[in-house]
């Protein structure tokens, strides 16, 4: 149980490296957030549509915190890309958990996220008040079209 909610407690941007997230490190994460509405955001510095989308996700979510939603950030960056990410997040006020996904097994992880996901970026999961996977958008996604489907889950 500590060691859950120490994943938890780590500040979003500190001296060091963004957490660190593998499967069971997600699993974790769902399970720690029933309650709310959470989009996971799978993004990273070198794809473009993601820096698009980033600045637009953490305006909607300031917008839709107060109902009970959340947003969670995961850079696909490379450990030594790291420091870059933060530098994003950083220059477009993306608040709330941020975690870089580290995974020994690249596919393995993918599945467990989503069966159907390749692993292209950006893509985003949402996930209702239950812990559960109602939505996946892969690849650039109208922000109008997300919104929709989180004020359906609030």
């Amino acid at each position: 149980m500590m060691r859950v909610l120490a994943l938890f407690l780590l500040p979003v941007f500190g001296a060091c490296a963004l957490p660190t997230l593998d499967e069971a490190a997600f699993q974790r994460l769902v399970e720690a957030h029933k309650g709310k509405v959470i989009l996971y955001d799978f993004w990273a510095t070198w794809c473009e549509p993601c820096r698009v989308e980033l600045p637009q996700l953490a305006r909607l979510e300031a917008k839709l915190r107060s109902q009970g939603f959340e947003l969670i950030t995961i850079s696909a960056d490379e450990p030594e890309q790291a420091a870059d990410a933060e530098k994003v997040l950083k220059q477009f006020a993306v608040h709330g958990p941020v975690y870089r996904k580290q995974a020994k097994d690249d596919d393995r992880f993918i599945n467990s996220i989503d069966a159907k996901w390749s692993g292209a970026l950006p893509a985003l999961f949402l996930y209702d008040k239950a812990g559960q996977k109602v939505r996946s958008f892969i690849g650039e996604t109208d922000m109008g079209t997300v919104e929709a489907a989180i004020r359906k889950l609030l």
